[in-house]
């Protein structure tokens, strides 16, 4: 497979754009190896860890505390606006749903779910979108979709995707765009009139490293988190290949991004490789996704 762009010299963005945000390798517990990051209704950044501990950090990240202890390893985190925070974890194979009004924690789950990994909201439908990594060599479905007030789960979409990973919703636009890793592409899935879920057509291919983490700016472009080799990728609105937008050959500052989210002109990434929260300062921003689910 020939990839397009593969040196520094070819990103769009400086490396001086992205910082250490958040260093967790010292603190007890440690912030180890963050998979989910996300911003709160409180403006406080919220990253999940291999143990399952919820972290919240200061807007300026001088500070922090565990807002939650729930075990199992955390992936993927979403809010629904003020009223909840959800996780998927991997251990259990399930969603966690956990009240922010009082801290009360559910397992959502169903019977065909095997590696949640990356929720996202949609308030329009009512439901909440679970991508299914299914197996890393096996193609297999898919997305199941949770209904937001019961927690009761379908199989949303029965198709073979290769690791699905991040997902993503477009403002104004009913569609799923999914991460499916190791086909190197994110796929568009239509929401249909009726709410099922159309056929998973090519959004972006052939891309130059394994997505991830999927967040549309403000004009409509997809930013992709890139696990391996770590770099944030960006796709126009219409889709296609992309450029590089940032990358880190040292792998230090990004060390194998996963989820992405944006506050404003900030962009902020999870490190899976390291004991990091990375903030990047976007010639693009958006607001952050919580604002869109009220």
């Amino acid at each position: 497979m020939q990839h397009r762009f593969s040196t520094a010299e070819r990103t769009l963005l400086d490396s001086a754009n992205a910082r250490v945000f958040f260093d967790g390798v010292f603190t007890r517990p440690k912030l180890n190896h963050p998979e989910g990051v996300a911003i709160g209704p409180d403006g406080r950044i919220w990253a999940g860890t291999d143990a399952g501990d919820i972290f919240r950090i200061s807007p300026d990240g001088q500070d922090h505390e565990v807002a939650h202890q729930l075990g199992g390893f955390a992936l993927g985190l979403a809010f629904d606006g003020s009223r909840a925070l959800f996780v998927c974890d991997l251990e259990r194979a399930c969603v966690l749903r956990v009240d922010l009004a009082t801290g009360t924690v559910a397992q959502w789950s169903h019977p065909a779910l095997r590696i949640p990994n990356f929720p996202v909201v949609d308030r329009a439908s009512g439901q909440l979108f679970v991508s299914d990594s299914h197996d890393p060599v096996r193609a297999g479905p898919g997305i199941f979709a949770f209904d937001l007030e019961t927690g009761d789960s379908t199989l949303w979409l029965d198709a073979p995707l290769q690791f699905a990973n991040g997902l993503a919703m477009r403002e104004d636009e009913r569609a799923v765009y999914v991460a499916e890793t190791f086909a190197r592409r994110v796929s568009r899935v239509a929401i249909n009139d009726d709410g099922t879920a159309g056929p998973p057509e090519p959004f972006a291919t052939d891309l130059d490293g394994l997505p991830d983490g999927l967040a549309f700016d403000a004009v409509g472009n997809l930013v992709v988190g890139c696990y391996e080799p770590s770099r944030l990728l960006r796709i126009p609105a219409q889709g296609g290949t992309g450029e590089v937008l940032i990358e880190d050959a040292t792998a230090h500052v990004l060390c194998h991004p996963t989820n992405i989210a944006f506050a404003g002109d900030r962009l902020f990434a999870a490190n899976l490789g390291r004991w990091h929260i990375t903030a990047i300062d976007m010639d693009i921003g958006a607001p952050a996704l919580w604002e869109f689910d009220q």
